[in-house]
């Protein structure tokens, strides 16, 4: 039997940590396959879905930039993705159609959103219009938050979205600062924080007591916001769960089998990171 091949495609990919998740899962289930980084250009997107199409590619994830720039070569958005116009998973399905999914969500609300006591009283923040944003309104939305503002660098992809969540309340980039001690929930979905990036320029000093900071990059583990907050006795989590939750449905629809998330994989996880 032939060897099954996956992958994940994005720009850039060199920190993800799919491979690792992907590969274990595989191992521990005795699954002929194997998961790798696939370098891609935005012009070479259509060849990907070919490959897909010729079953040379049983199943791929997409992240940043190409969420939403894969959509038109894709034939059939299905669920979480026909909500949020966003795709990290694709795959054939029996009748040879190619297939666009979204986990981003369902890793969003498995990893953070599920325990939060008094949801619909809730004031959340989503710093970023980017990818994975689409997905963060969406979740939170599914776990009866009403209301939630966006803000982000560049005014109109905020407006952007909010022609599809008109509930959003739009707030503009040099408030910021300010803007940050009315919130009960704040999730960064921008890429500020990534291992040799940029952060954000200055520190969340006036925030609530009782706030959860939430962010998105897993890689590293503590980004400096994350860590001033931590240090400042400041619920936070990472994105490394919502890592691991959404790599465990996008395993689950190619292979069927939902995947246990053990104390091996994360610690093996966390290794990769130090």
């Amino acid at each position: 039997m032939k060897k099954k091949s996956f992958g994940i495609i994005g720009n850039p990919i060199a920190h993800s940590l799919s491979p690792i998740l992907h590969n274990y899962w595989f191992k521990k289930y005795n699954i002929e396959a194997n998961y790798s980084l696939l370098n891609v250009t935005e012009e070479n997107l259509k060849s990907v879905i070919n490959k897909i199409k010729d079953k040379e590619l049983n199943g791929i994830n997409v992240t940043l930039p190409y969420k939403q720039k894969i959509i038109p070569l894709i034939g059939k958005l299905v669920n979480d993705a026909q909500h949020t116009n966003s795709v990290n998973t694709i795959f054939l399905n029996n009748d040879n159609v190619v297939i666009g999914e979204n986990t981003d969500v369902f890793g969003l609300q498995a990893a953070y959103l599920k325990g939060i006591i008094n949801a619909e009283n809730k004031k959340a923040l989503v710093i970023g219009a980017g990818g994975v944003s689409s997905s963060v309104i969406f979740s939170l939305e599914k776990s009866k938050i009403k209301n939630i503002s966006i803000i982000n660098r560049t005014y109109e992809k905020s407006l952007f979205l909010k022609k599809k969540f008109n509930f959003l309340n739009v707030l503009e980039w040099k408030f910021l600062k300010e803007e940050i001690s009315k919130f009960d929930i704040i999730i960064n979905a921008t890429s500020l924080g990534l291992k040799e990036g940029n952060d954000f320029d200055f520190n969340f000093e006036n925030v609530k007591d009782n706030l959860i900071y939430i962010d998105t990059i897993y890689n590293p583990l503590e980004t400096k916001t994350l860590k001033y907050l931590k240090e400042n006795k400041i619920k936070t989590f990472n994105g490394l769960e919502m890592f691991i939750h959404q790599g465990q449905k996008s395993f689950y629809l190619w292979n069927k089998i939902n995947p246990e998330i053990d104390d091996e994989l994360i610690a093996l996880l966390i290794s990769k990171l130090q």
